[in-house]
């Protein structure tokens, strides 16, 4: 909904980024009546897609939370069938097994979901075919007549006969569905038709037959309502079943495990998490990340609910009416997309809304029943994680609206630069200017006039690099770099506008660095030729978009300047390649004008005096105006979030001994 209108508060359609392809990927159909009064709406009112960005991050939260109880009820539910073997084995044993598989499962996510992947199919297939298999074992043995209940007449039969108490029950009955919605989501990155196959013949048989056999079973020993599972199995299985029953609980739990993390690092690129470090465990498979502070946050939060709780039914009614507030609010979210992205008739999203949600209501309803009774928990961990996450967002865009209003006009820079004033120096050497705003897209950040008003001086070879996340899953690499000059070419200064997807991991800095320098030279070597390449305007010039590979013209013209080695890599599956200049054969004339060669050269010679980072330490404060929600905001929760986050330096992986911090003090 960010990505084509004003509806949220992520928008990130700064100038130039309109022409990515990924943002006209798929055209959209004409805008219906119904859409422009929905989008205006909200565009017009405030408050209205402050309430919309509250409302997505409770719902993220919920998942952030089902990491936390999806695990715990996963694991105490399988171990639990220990007690049925060994009826005299004290509970405190079977907390403490669920506890020292759940160290161990937390334990192994470093190593990444690719090293254990491949187990994750048999398994899950050998979960699947044994609870099918036991349930028509225990409809041919207890009750064959239990088939009759896939009749819908037996669903009002029921609540007509339970009344109240059957209201009630459907907070219990929702979690026959939730392993199947988790299952569902954590597969979505497979095909439709194999989605659908998958669930008609495999998934969906077998989960219905493994509730009837239950339901049979449970119809002949009603006494054995509390663990009619396992008391079902017969003897000579039971031990394999809990084998399996334990290793796919390790399974879905390490998926939703793996969802946390993909999810927290997309909050983070997006402004909605505070800066954390993402180790990409799989230089194959993109996607597979592991976060350490959150990983060692969810197994003490696991340990903490095992440990505290030790009963699966209050960890059933907590995990329940997680599950069921993220399908409420995708339903209402799914509603203003059927309007405003699809363009669909708003009737049509009424009745998908009405058909999903009043289903979905119907659940909460009972679901929230059970808040004083273990449903409370899923609540207060969806509290405490939106504190964090919208005092974050709300702190930094009040940081980078403050850059925007006091960044620095490139002219006085030029003005400066060319007059001669205030002394300034030009070092040698070339320095990066980082920054995440985008005052480094169209001005000087203020943090690089406060540093030239106090030490007057900066390098001969300046960029000027603006690392802005989009709200597009991926930037093709060769719409990545957005390069221009400043000033005229005797000023040396360019700038670079870098930019990702928020589904995107970085790359390292020495690699960035180098593709940093390549894409100046290609750009220098473009506006020597005169190429009519793809260009964007800005309130600053224009800048051209460079390509994801360099020309051989650059390779070969950078190979008969230099005796380095620079290593050009990606990690996205575009053009990789390792040139070690001293090895390739000097080339023919590769520019047209002399004095673009010159320049080129003199960059080289530059980056071997030596390469400087610049980037900012700042501190924010409310202003002394403010209120004092505002103060507590700013001042309390988002200045202990950044004090204890990872700093810009550390994230971006800048080397200490080139780095200069910039320390200011920004009254927002």
């Amino acid at each position: 909904m960010c990505r084509r209108s004003r509806m949220g508060l992520l928008n990130s359609l700064h100038a130039g980024h309109g022409s990515l392809s990924t943002y006209n990927k798929d055209e959209p159909c004409k805008e219906s009546r119904s859409s422009l009064i929905i989008r205006g709406f909200f565009e017009k009112h405030y408050s209205l897609r402050v309430v919309l960005l509250l409302f997505v991050l409770m719902g993220t939260s919920m998942v952030i939370g089902d990491g936390v109880l999806t695990p715990t009820m996963s694991v105490l539910s399988a171990v639990s069938g220990l007690r049925i073997k060994f009826p005299e084995l004290h509970e405190n044993y079977t907390v403490l097994v669920a506890c020292i598989v759940l160290v161990g499962l937390f334990a192994l996510q470093h190593y990444g979901t690719h090293r254990v992947g491949f187990l994750f199919a048999p398994i899950l297939i050998s979960w699947l075919a044994c609870i099918g298999g036991i349930g028509i074992y225990n409809i041919l043995k207890w009750n064959p007549s239990v088939v009759r209940a896939l009749s819908p007449y037996y669903i009002y039969n029921f609540f007509r006969k339970a009344g109240k108490d059957g209201w009630s029950s459907l907070g219990g009955i929702v979690l026959c569905i939730t392993g199947a919605e988790a299952m569902f989501a954590d597969l979505g990155h497979f095909s439709k038709l194999s989605l659908r196959l998958g669930f008609t013949i495999v998934v969906y048989p077998c989960l219905v037959l493994a509730y009837m056999g239950e339901a049979a079973y449970l119809s002949k020993h009603r006494e054995d309502l509390q663990s009619s599972f396992y008391k079902a199995l017969p003897d000579r299985v039971f031990w394999p079943v809990l084998i399996i029953a334990t290793l796919a609980t390790a399974v879905g739990s390490q998926a939703i495990i793996s969802a946390t993390f993909s999810i927290i690092s997309q909050c983070r690129a997006l402004g909605c998490f505070p800066r954390i470090k993402v180790v990409h465990t799989s230089s194959h498979v993109h996607g597979q990340i592991y976060i350490p502070e959150v990983n060692w946050t969810l197994m003490s939060l696991c340990l903490a609910v095992t440990i505290g709780f030790r009963d699966t039914e209050m960890i059933g009614n907590a995990y329940g009416l997680a599950v069921i507030l993220v399908m409420f609010a995708t339903t209402c979210l799914m509603f203003l997309v059927i309007t405003t992205v699809w363009n669909r008739s708003v009737v049509w999203a009424a009745l998908f809304a009405a058909g999903f949600g009043s289903v979905e209501l119907l659940y909460l309803s009972a679901c929230l029943a059970k808040v004083p009774h273990g449903g409370w928990l899923p609540l207060l961990l969806s509290l405490a994680t939106l504190l964090v996450m919208s005092a974050w967002h709300y702190g930094t865009a009040k940081k980078q609206e403050y850059e925007l209003q006091n960044k620095v006009c490139l002219d006085h820079l030029l003005g400066l630069i060319g007059s001669g004033s205030m002394g300034l120096v030009r070092v040698p050497g070339v320095g990066f200017v980082y920054s995440d705003s985008g005052a480094g897209a169209t001005g000087v950040p203020p943090m690089f006039a406060h540093f030239v008003t106090n030490f007057p001086a900066f390098h001969r070879v300046l960029v000027f690099v603006s690392l802005q996340t989009l709200t597009v899953p991926k930037v093709p690499p060769e719409e990545r770099f957005l390069v221009g000059r400043i000033g005229r070419p005797e000023y040396r200064l360019f700038r670079c506008v870098v930019r990702y997807g928020y589904k995107e991991g970085r790359w390292d800095h020495f690699n960035f660095e180098n593709q940093l320098l390549v894409k100046v030279v290609e750009f220098l070597r473009l506006q020597a030729d005169g190429a009519d390449g793809e260009r964007s305007s800005s309130a600053s010039g224009e800048m051209s978009v460079i390509p994801a590979a360099p020309s051989q013209a650059v390779v070969d013209a950078l190979a008969s300047m230099s005796s380095c080695e620079i290593d050009y890599a990606s990690n996205d599956k575009g053009y990789s390649k390792k040139v070690r200049f001293e090895e390739m054969p000097a080339a023919a004339a590769a520019w047209r004008r002399e004095e673009t060669r010159s320049e080129v050269r003199e960059l080289l010679e530059e980056r071997e005096a030596g390469v400087s980072y610049m980037v900012g330490h700042t501190c924010v404060f409310a202003h002394e105006s403010s209120s004092a929600v505002k103060k507590f905001a700013v001042n309390v929760v988002y200045g202990f979030l950044r004090r204890n986050s990872r700093r810009p330096a550390v994230v971006l992986g800048i080397p200490h001994t080139s780095l200069i911090e910039v320390g200011m003090a920004y009254r927002v």
